[in-house]
């Protein structure tokens, strides 16, 4: 059972190295720690680690799931599915992973309310390693009828499970297609992804360790808000104010990791109903942008204060930030520092321009969560 606990040292750490102000927001450390590589998951339901289970459909492991057909294609919330597929997301193939991601353009001032755009703040380079500086922060794979894709992720506390977390955040488009689609496959999470920060060309050819060095955690569980499964669109920001989504995740197969948060040494707490963007004084967005002029391999963070983007009048208005990260960053957690001085996650990214001046994510309420209460409790 590998954990290492230094919450104090590098909680610290953070607040020196992000602090924007008095009232800085910090880094979602958590607590801090340390593991080594791990291998594939095995996800609950599917059979023994690392095999397909009895309930996944003939041919699934030799390249059914590639069938995308819409009478097939599960799409209804009860209806998740994501057998283990052992040695899928090799090196090579995580490097493929491509930001589904579309810029949302238009004219969003005149609905419910919103204030000023936020002039941009340019992305910076989270220090390495990220198991140190970041140890919550991960990059999440998956599969859409496109081909692989990415976004970010946090690990995040488990109320049934105190000290001993599995369970992710991020942003409900990275697991869901939306109104017109279902439930994405091969869901995984890699915490501390490319930990030690190297470049694309420096990644060609690396091992598993370099990119993965916790391990892959398979989904065996995840569920996003209903109006994202109704609303959601590709583009445009329908559904953004509901585009959040938690994940249950299995250690990997064969490894002597504990629980997730025991491995990678903390889970940020999430704060629900969270002050009014017009009383928080600075908030910090991490992780992976995949689209130009990032590669998607590194992992940034802007930090600023927050403002209101409505797209519906008749729906929550969500958090702005001028921030230059770009497709692959969705899901990536925002964090306020909590009445203890400790970070507390808030949001996560949903949407942003194209001119990659700002991003904008969910204000989690009630409905977000009765989510994570209910991915808790299916687990507890």
């Amino acid at each position: 059972m590998r954990s290492r606990h230094r919450p104090v040292m590098l909680m610290a750490c953070m607040l020196a190295l992000l602090a924007i102000s008095a009232t800085a927001c910090s880094a979602p450390t958590g607590s801090a720690g340390a593991g080594s590589a791990g291998s594939a998951g095995s996800a609950g339901g599917t059979g023994p680690a690392g095999s397909v289970g009895s309930d996944a459909p003939e041919g699934w492991r030799e390249g059914g799931w590639r069938d995308w057909d819409a009478s097939d294609w599960a799409r209804e919330a009860a209806a998740f599915f994501n057998p283990v597929i052992e040695g899928l997301w090799l090196p090579g193939r995580m490097l493929q992973g491509t930001s589904p991601d579309r810029p949302v353009d238009g004219n969003f001032e005149d609905a419910g309310v919103s204030d000023p755009e936020p002039e941009p703040v340019a992305a910076r380079p989270v220090p390495v390693s990220y198991r140190d500086s970041a140890p919550v922060v991960g990059k999440l794979f998956f599969d859409t009828p496109e081909g692989p894709s990415v976004c970010s992720a946090t690990v995040v506390s488990d109320p049934a499970s105190p000290g001993a977390s599995n369970l992710v955040w991020t942003a409900g488009h990275c697991v869901h297609a939306g109104a017109k689609g279902g439930w994405f496959r091969n869901i995984v999470f890699v915490p501390s992804y490319n930990d030690k920060g190297l470049s694309s060309e420096e990644l060609i050819g690396v091992g598993k360790s370099e990119l993965s060095p916790f391990g892959i955690w398979w989904a065996d569980w995840a569920q996003t808000s209903p109006q994202w499964i109704s609303e959601g669109t590709p583009s445009g920001g329908s559904g953004s104010p509901f585009d959040f989504a938690v994940l249950h995740v299995k250690k990997p197969a064969g490894s002597d990791y504990a629980s997730l948060e025991e491995t990678v040494g903390g889970a940020s707490r999430v704060m629900f109903d969270a002050p009014s963007a017009t009383k928080i004084a600075g908030m910090s967005l991490w992780g992976y942008p995949a689209a130009p002029p990032f590669d998607g391999e590194r992992m940034f963070s802007c930090q600023g204060r927050p403002g209101r983007l409505s797209v519906r009048d008749d729906q929550p208005s969500l958090f702005r930030v001028g921030c230059t990260m770009t497709g692959g960053s969705s899901g990536g957690g925002w964090f306020i520092e909590d009445a203890q001085g400790q970070p507390a996650l808030v949001s996560n990214t949903s949407i942003g321009p194209s001119a990659q001046t700002w991003l904008a994510g969910p204000y989690l309420g009630a409905g977000a969560k009765a989510i994570y209460d209910a991915v808790s409790d299916k687990f507890a």
